[in-house]
């Protein structure tokens, strides 16, 4: 710890965005960087904590504090080989990461100024890019072979530890690039897709194959991939979006969120889409159903192509501003988020369930909502909700559903290999991330359900681990 008392004179300096006016009209990155002056001076705010929360908060068990300490020193080089013995994928965690470790940050609680530990770790895997520290590196191979279903940031993991574990490695990817949802799913004003292309480059280079375009248990059968391979990894996310089956799902002009993100991106990529599949937000009353991170993309999208107005709804009450009684650190705190995407425009409303969609000539033209309450139970178990018999219709020519993701796709590999699933239609693995003690393994949200980029790189590096040993007994 080179300067103990930092903290104490130092205040929290974020890096912030691009002027709404400048990035409302593109696609590129709206956060911004510091200076490697101003960064150093961040990293000296840590306090190498005797109990590092941050640490403790982290899926992966990044080492805060130690990279922290380089980083002040300017000793980038050595910040980054400490960053990258926990982190595959640092470039991606620190742009999208929700950051669980700031959120138990010591200084959270102290002063509500939690060390900038996110946007420090993105400035070092660029500088570490940047300056040519990282290579890459040629595995001695053993001589087995490994097949990866999915490259979403699961499957990616997985490739990367057991490729420079000596495996040779082959990625199965069911669209036209790999990427999963990092692809297409999170828009490019948060995860340019440059620095995805950089990484699987660089993944290449090292001798990870991979095949895109390629539906397992479509365009090539489940079964002929655990044939030719001595494991099999399935790491196919959880893409089956939740639907809001009400009146008037069919009209034209009802939408899931995916629909409008994934096709974004493909624009953007280049990929060719029918004219008349494309969905154009210009000018439209632009409705969203979701109040998560997906349901703000779809905000940000919309205002990029310039629509007439953007609601967001949630069936959910609006939670608290700054601090939360029943989150308290170092907890993940529940409270009010304002994205990006919120700043550039929207009306946020809470506490709204969706009754009927309204259409003319199978056309959208508005949403019925009906206000509901939420009361605690009598048992202590999770709040019930009651609706209020308050009507409205908001008028809406497009609406995008953001509802969240329930399971992994069951047609094609689920079925076709007879995969166990819970209830929840998730796919069932021991302890090992091993299925019915066979040479299959699952990993990321195709076994845990939705949940966050780090979570998923995390069970990714766990099951890298239990494959390796499998291989190895």
């Amino acid at each position: 710890m080179g300067n103990p008392r930092a903290f104490l004179t130092i205040h929290r300096q974020e890096a912030g965005y691009r002027p709404v006016e400048d990035r409302i009209d593109d696609f590129s990155e709206v956060e911004q960087t510091l200076n490697s002056s101003d960064r150093r001076r961040q990293a000296s705010r840590c306090m190498d904590c005797g109990v590092p929360f941050c640490h403790w908060a982290c899926p992966l068990g990044n080492k805060q504090p130690e990279w922290q300490d380089f980083l002040y020193k300017g000793q980038w080089r050595e910040a980054y080989h400490v960053l990258e013995q926990t982190c595959d994928f640092p470039e991606f965690t620190g742009r999208i990461c929700p950051a669980l470790c700031e959120k138990s940050c010591v200084l959270k609680l102290s002063c509500d100024e939690p060390v900038t530990i996110r946007e420090n770790e993105v400035a070092i895997i660029e500088a570490a890019f940047r300056e040519g520290f990282v290579q890459p590196v040629s595995p001695v191979r053993n001589g087995k072979r490994v097949a990866v279903i999915g490259s979403g940031p699961a499957g990616l993991t997985v490739a990367n530890q057991l490729n420079r574990r000596g495996y040779e490695i082959t990625v199965f990817e069911k669209d036209e690039l790999p990427g999963g949802l990092l692809r297409f799913g999170i828009p490019n004003f948060k995860l340019s897709k440059n620095i995805i292309d950089r990484r699987i480059r660089l993944m290449e280079k090292e001798g990870i194959r991979f095949r895109v375009n390629t539906m397992v248990g479509k365009e090539i059968l489940a079964k002929d991939i655990v044939k030719e391979y001595d494991a099999v990894c399935v790491a196919i996310g959880a893409e089956t979006p939740r639907d809001l089956p009400i009146e008037g799902r069919n009209l034209k002009g009802v939408h899931f969120a995916l629909e409008l993100l994934g096709q974004q991106n493909r624009l953007l990529e280049g990929i060719v889409i029918p004219p008349k599949s494309i969905i154009n937000c210009k000018g439209k009353k632009v409705l969203v159903i979701g109040g998560g991170d997906t349901g703000s993309d779809c905000v940000g999208t919309a205002n990029r192509h310039g629509a007439a107005s953007v609601t967001q709804i949630e069936i959910m009450p609006k939670p608290p501003i700054g601090h939360n009684p029943e989150t308290p650190w170092p907890m993940y705190p529940q409270v009010l988020k304002t994205s990006s995407s919120h700043e550039e425009g929207c009306l946020r409303r809470w506490n709204l369930a969706s009754c009927r969609f309204i259409g003319d000539k199978n056309t959208l033209k508005g949403v019925e909502v009906e206000e509901v309450e939420w009361h605690s139970s009598a048992n202590g178990g999770r709040p019930e909700m009651k609706l209020t018999g308050k009507k409205e219709i908001i008028e809406a020519d497009l609406v995008f559903l953001a509802m969240g993701f329930v399971h992994p796709e069951q047609e094609g590999l689920v079925k076709e290999l007879s995969l166990a699933v819970d209830t929840r239609k998730n796919i069932v693995v021991d302890h090992k991330h091993q299925i019915a003690d066979s040479k299959l393994f699952a990993c990321g949200d195709a076994v845990s359900g939705a949940s966050l980029v780090v979570r998923a790189m995390a069970s990714g590096r766990e099951t890298a681990k239990a494959i390796d040993n499998y291989l190895t007994k």
